[in-house]
């Protein structure tokens, strides 16, 4: 069985769900709705699919809907997809507002349909290998640097760029948070274009967080730090490396130490992150199973962004 799919938004990253959905044997892209609609005929007839002048034209057509706009269009279209029984995959981050979020996760719960939310990372190599690991981190430090790209600069970079660690983080430490501090500076656009957060958890956990899009070369690395064991998250290479204090065997111990540090170093299958997702998306439309980033999991990590985003904009408002 194959799933019909639509397509909203075809800017860059749209263009490249379209790329992965033609790669994916169990998803038919029946068409395409933007509102350029120059671009939108090009792509389709690109993929040999029909261009959409009517969203809801586009919606009486298919199953589900890949949704890759501007962060401000993320809550009128999905809700529009929603109110018509169209299962939703929506990029990052699910709405501009929690309030929002909390009426889309209504509506997807009411509908009784799938609504998955594109944290990309979770399905990135560097972390995929990490899942048979025992993580219990009590202090992260992450980074995530970009070159500056007015793409994305609707929104602070916190919710275009920190919003992915935030989101890696929030699954690895599942506590309440205690106590947040942050700061950023709006540089080249009129959003906060460098931003750091520390967030201190109610289990002793702290996160060092930071992300900037006017960097001069990219990184996007994320350390966690626990008990007996140091782990290196590369997710721009897509491996991790542990560096791990063991036992020594008791036929090797010597008079120094007891233990020593063991490094291994994992690389995960090359893949595309982004076709994985997608799959994950396809498979929750045909079992019915809940997907792994649901619109719960987008809602809680937009609402760590939005608070960060608030005391930044509340201390810089004081310093005017």
């Amino acid at each position: 069985m194959r799933i019909k799919i639509g397509q909203v938004g075809v800017g860059h990253l749209g263009e490249r769900h379209c790329a992965a959905l033609s790669e994916i044997p169990k998803a038919e892209l029946v068409g395409i709705f933007d509102i350029n609609f120059e671009k939108s005929h090009k792509i389709a007839r690109s993929y040999r699919v029909k261009s959409f002048n009517i969203l809801e034209d586009l919606l009486r057509e298919v199953q589900a809907l890949i949704v890759a706009v501007p962060t401000r269009h993320h809550y009128e279209i999905v809700q529009i997809a929603l109110s018509n029984k169209v299962h939703v995959f929506v990029e990052k981050p699910i709405a501009t507002t929690v309030a929002e979020a909390d009426e889309l996760i209504r509506l997807a719960e009411k509908q009784n349909l799938i609504l998955q939310v594109g944290h990309i990372e979770r399905f990135n190599p560097a972390i995929q290998v990490l899942s048979l690991e025992t993580l219990a981190p009590m202090f992260i430090e992450s980074h995530r640097l970009a070159s500056f790209n007015p793409r994305g600069t609707d929104v602070a970079v916190v919710l275009d760029l920190m919003i992915h660690d935030l989101d890696i983080i929030l699954n690895l430490v599942k506590t309440r948070i205690k106590r947040i501090d942050a700061n950023g500076v709006a540089v080249v656009s009129p959003e906060i274009d460098i931003a750091n957060a520390r967030i201190n958890f109610e289990n002793g956990c702290v996160a060092n967080v930071t992300a900037s899009r006017i960097s001069q070369k990219k990184m996007r690395k994320m350390r966690l730090f626990q008990k007996d064991a140091y782990i290196s998250i590369d997710f721009l290479h897509r491996y991790s490396e542990i560096y791990q204090l063991v036992k020594i065997p008791p036929e090797t111990k010597n008079n120094y130490s007891e233990k020593q540090i063991t490094y291994k170093k994992l690389e995960g299958r090359n893949c595309n992150p982004l076709k994985m997702e997608l799959l994950a998306f396809l498979g929750s439309l045909i079992s019915g199973e809940r997907p792994l980033v649901d619109g719960i999991a987008g809602r809680k990590v937009l609402g760590l962004a939005t608070e960060i985003t608030r005391i930044i904009e509340e201390q810089n408002s004081k310093l005017v």
